[in-house]
């Protein structure tokens, strides 16, 4: 079948959404029905007929409903691409075809809806003015530092002198929990370590915990929160039967030499401050850099307030919820339960979402506006980085990210940066000095 002729309208259903309605002339869909008639008879069995012999009026008794389907999804291939074509226009979904069939010596037609991205020029990105955030590192936020580091190698001893349970504690309990009377498997433990005052768990429960023994038990009344994540115990009253095995405190070493020596990676302890002073160092000016990507962003924003087509931010949110189920996963989480809690956060991405998208195709256009372009010696530098940072061979790398279709993505991630890079290097940036306790402002 040559090109179609048809009839095309363009409706504008809002900035992200065309609707193409078209109408073929019976001529055309005369010919598609009788190549639809024709590639059926070539291998239909009827009997009485050899392949490509039964008449048309016999097919037509029997395959009526297959020729026209067959018929239409030709004619509308067909036209659709070429309409396409005709008027310019590139959409980001699959259309939804609504059509009403062939009707003889009539025309035939149909609809197709979908998803685009709206035309825009970039405007007022050259000269944003930014802060840029520049963090100090004070004795102050070292010694935190090498707080959280002592508390790494904290130790849990147990109280012997008979005390009751105290805020801070640590205490080994074992609890069976009901709610409506009945016992709850998902609210029974055996070995179950609390540190009270943590907030972890039912609010109320670790408050009732207070002053009781080891080897005591205690009945605890709590109301579980409305947004509990087990939807059938939200709001409702549980009961718990707590026994306490044991009670622990956590007890942190001395900043002291024998501390450094126990790292085995330090002399003194002077090194190890010096050490710990450096990696903020790195970690602020991290923040730094991210602060001000993050601020240019805004500002690129602020100043193109465009649409995104619904389908990019679907696709967007779906990504970020795939990852924060691997991340849960990979922090020891069962399977299950992340699945669990990942299903409920789509909406919570949905802000994020459009501004990643947001971000994407701004950064897209200004790219291409000022012809700013990924090499492909950028993007094997960028894969032999990787290899070497997980001690892997490039060309292993390489292939494997061939395979799985990432070195399109990887072009992608240079492009933003390069653009970000170029935001920055046309950005009117002011420095603003800050450490924990004071900021200072200088043009």
């Amino acid at each position: 079948m040559g090109e179609i002729a048809t009839e095309v309208k363009i409706e504008d259903i809002s900035p992200v959404k065309k609707k193409l309605s078209l109408e073929i002339p019976w001529f055309e869909v005369k010919t598609a029905l009788d190549n639809a008639y024709k590639a059926i008879g070539q291998h239909a069995k009827v009997k009485g007929f050899r392949p490509g012999k039964t008449p048309r009026k016999v097919l037509e008794s029997l395959y009526k409903k297959q020729a026209e389907e067959d018929a239409i999804s030709n004619i509308i291939s067909e036209s659709y691409v070429s309409a396409l074509e005709t008027n310019d226009i590139n959409p980001v979904t699959q259309p939804v075809i609504n059509q009403g069939g062939i009707e003889a010596d009539k025309v035939f037609s149909y609809s197709a809806t979908f998803e685009v991205v709206p035309p825009f020029e970039p405007k007022d990105y050259h000269g944003l003015e930014i802060e840029k955030e520049v963090y100090e590192v004070t004795d102050e936020d070292v010694a935190t530092r090498l707080d959280r580091l002592r508390d790494m190698y904290s130790t849990l001893e147990t109280v012997e002198d008979g005390r009751g349970v105290s805020d801070g504690d640590f205490v080994s309990v074992a609890f069976e929990g009901s709610v409506d009377g009945a016992v709850k498997k998902e609210l029974t433990a055996e070995n179950y370590l609390l540190q009270i005052g943590s907030k972890t768990f039912v609010p109320g429960f670790e408050e009732q915990m207070l002053g009781v023994k080891k080897g005591e038990n205690v009945n605890v009344t709590v109301t579980f929160p409305d947004d509990y994540h087990a939807k059938e115990l939200a709001g409702k009253e549980g009961i718990f039967t707590v026994s306490v095995k044991d009670i622990q405190v956590k007890k942190v070493p001395e900043l002291d030499e024998a501390f450094v020596k126990n790292l085995q990676a330090y002399e003194t302890l002077d090194e190890l401050k010096e050490e710990v002073r450096k990696s903020l160092e790195e970690e602020y000016k991290e923040r730094t850099k991210t602060g001000l990507r993050n601020d240019l962003v805004s500002k690129m924003i602020e100043k193109n307030d465009i649409d995104v087509p619904p389908s990019f931010v679907e696709r967007q949110i779906y990504y970020m919820v795939m990852d924060a189920e691997r991340r849960m996963i990979g922090n020891g989480m069962p399977r299950e339960r992340a699945a669990q809690i990942s299903s409920n956060l789509h909406e919570r991405f949905r802000d994020d979402a459009e501004r990643m998208v947001r971000t994407s195709l701004l950064l897209g256009k200004i790219a291409e506006k000022e012809s700013i372009a990924v090499s492909d010696e950028e993007v094997n530098e960028r894969i032999r980085e990787t290899a070497q940072q997980y001690g892997q061979n490039y060309e292993t790398v390489r292939a494997a990210y061939e395979k799985n279709n990432v070195i399109e993505r990887i072009k992608d991630e240079i492009l933003e940066q390069k653009t970000l890079d170029f935001l920055e290097e046309h950005a009117t940036i002011k420095i603003v000095t800050r450490t924990a306790d004071k900021e200072t402002g200088e043009a």
